[in-house]
């Protein structure tokens, strides 16, 4: 219990930190102070992630599953934008001191060079016993100092107390910042008002570089991620592409060489994907004509009475010799047996623990891992124990994790799902550490393990870097 609590703390206070990270960059950066689009900003900074957390608790908890869908799309979808958003801004974050040198440079470039000759030096005098220029009357604009000196009369002074003036500013000259000269003494500049961004981040055109920068950095992050997330939720509402692949078996009798078996794994039927995407892979299928379908776990997330007719499609699967499925760890959060006894109704036939003999090889397949908790999981001594090992064995087992049972016991080709191939880059190089196979196929002592991406998506349904698949795979004898 402990260790629970210490991971829930850790995942609150990582969420926690790239909210506030995000918040900061996207809302506080890009706006010029408190008003509607830094209030409305920080509400969707707070909003979303309370959405994403109601996607997963209502699902766990079974709440009613309309409740579900209603959390389903914006919560898991947030998760998915919050990842590439805060990646971008990550990456801007390398940008943002080369825009404003690049922004600094352009000004300086700009800005007018200051008059070197004296008579237009700030607060210079004339020289001693110069007359002082006549006003309007013809009399000197300012009085005798001692000592001689003429001091120049202000503006003001000249015009008479209350009076207005207005400065004239000598032709092509200006006071440094921009400030009109009179009489060809620089206006001072008014002192920065409180809260006014330092000189070098004056308002240029009403915004400061550091407040355009960060809305060019800004805005970049949030199409970056607008438009990752929405090629990947297109491809999985697209629907799986079809692969093919072939694998030799040195035990394959000749008569079953060119044995197509359609795989496919992870569909993930749930609140976002129900019976339209179901019956897009049986299409995709059903297409293919295959010789025989594999089901390798995790159908659906939700239980029967939700999900069961979001699954009919399956009912319209057509193979010579059948469609087969096994459990996978999401069907133990479902419900595994009523989801057995529902697939077994819609035609397919479960492989808990169990084989069949086919013409030229044997279809064996073992429960999730997940069901140890249970009291089922994979049991290899029950499929395989017994089997005649000079003929090819073909196991389905949900998790690739499972390959060095599968070696074990002899069996010639593992196909497996799972991994979604990562599903999120750079997810995939977590997924590829936690199991011997991220996707493809690969070899493992006399035994091979296929791994297929899936069709289907878990949270977010969206895909980046790793396209939802079918495979159709072809088995080759070497007799031949």
């Amino acid at each position: 219990m402990l260790v629970v609590l210490l991971v829930i703390a850790v995942v609150v206070t990582l969420l926690g930190t790239v909210h506030w990270y995000v918040w900061r960059r996207l809302v506080r950066d890009t706006t010029a102070g408190p008003g509607a689009a830094r209030r409305a900003g920080t509400a969707a900074v707070v909003v979303l992630p309370l959405l994403t957390v109601g996607a997963f608790v209502s699902s766990r908890a079974g709440a009613p599953f309309w409740l579900q869908q209603t959390f389903a799309w914006p919560g898991y979808l947030w998760l998915a934008v919050l990842l590439y958003l805060t990646l971008a801004l990550v990456a801007g974050e390398a940008v943002r001191p080369l825009l404003r040198r690049a922004l600094d440079r352009r000004a300086a470039a700009r800005a007018p060079r200051r008059p070197a000759s004296a008579d237009r030096v700030t607060g210079a005098s004339p020289a001693p016993g110069a007359p002082a220029a006549p006003d309007a009357n013809g009399k000197p604009a300012g009085g005798i100092t001692p000592g001689g000196a003429t001091a120049a009369a202000s503006p003001a002074t000249a015009a008479g107390p209350g009076a207005t003036t207005t400065a004239v500013a000598v032709p092509g000259e200006e006071a440094p910042g921009g400030t009109a000269r009179t009489d060809g003494v620089p206006v001072p500049d008014a002192p920065p008002a409180p809260g006014a961004p330092p000189a070098g981040e004056r308002p240029s055109g009403g915004m400061s570089r550091r407040l355009f920068v960060s809305r060019i950095v800004g805005g970049a992050a949030a199409a970056a991620a607008a438009g990752t997330v929405g090629h990947g939720t297109y491809g999985v509402l697209r629907g799986p592409s079809v692969k093919r692949v072939t694998v030799p078996l040195a035990k394959l009798a000749r008569g079953a060489h060119g044995y197509r078996i359609a795989v496919v794994s992870d569909i993930h039927l749930g609140p976002v994907l129900g019976r339209a995407h179901a019956q897009r892979i049986v299409d995709a299928i059903n297409a293919t004509q295959p010789d025989l379908v594999a089901v390798v776990g995790d159908l659906v997330d939700g239980s029967v009475t939700d999900l069961g007719s979001a699954a009919e499609p399956l009912a319209r699967l057509r193979a010579r010799d059948g469609s087969f499925f096994v459990t996978g760890n999401h069907e133990y959060f479902s419900g595994a047996d009523a989801w057995v006894d529902h697939v077994r109704e819609l035609g397919l036939t479960p492989l808990r623990n169990d084989r069949v003999e086919l013409a030229g090889f044997d279809l064996a397949g073992v429960d999730d891992v997940a069901g140890e908790r249970e009291g089922q999981g994979p049991d290899f001594a029950r499929a395989l124990g017994d089997r005649d090992r000079s003929r090819a064995a073909v196991l389905l087992a949900h998790q690739p994790v499972v390959i060095h049972e599968a070696v074990r016991h002899g069996v010639d080709l593992q196909l497996s799902g799972h991994t979604h191939g990562g599903q999120l880059w750079p997810a995939n190089y977590i997924a590829d550490m936690a199991n011997p196979t991220l996707a493809g196929l690969e070899r493992y002592g006399d035994t091979q393990l296929f791994v297929s991406r899936g069709a289907g998506a878990w949270g977010p349904p969206v895909r980046v870097g790793a396209p939802s698949d079918i495979t159709v795979v072809e088995l080759a004898s070497r007799d031949t």
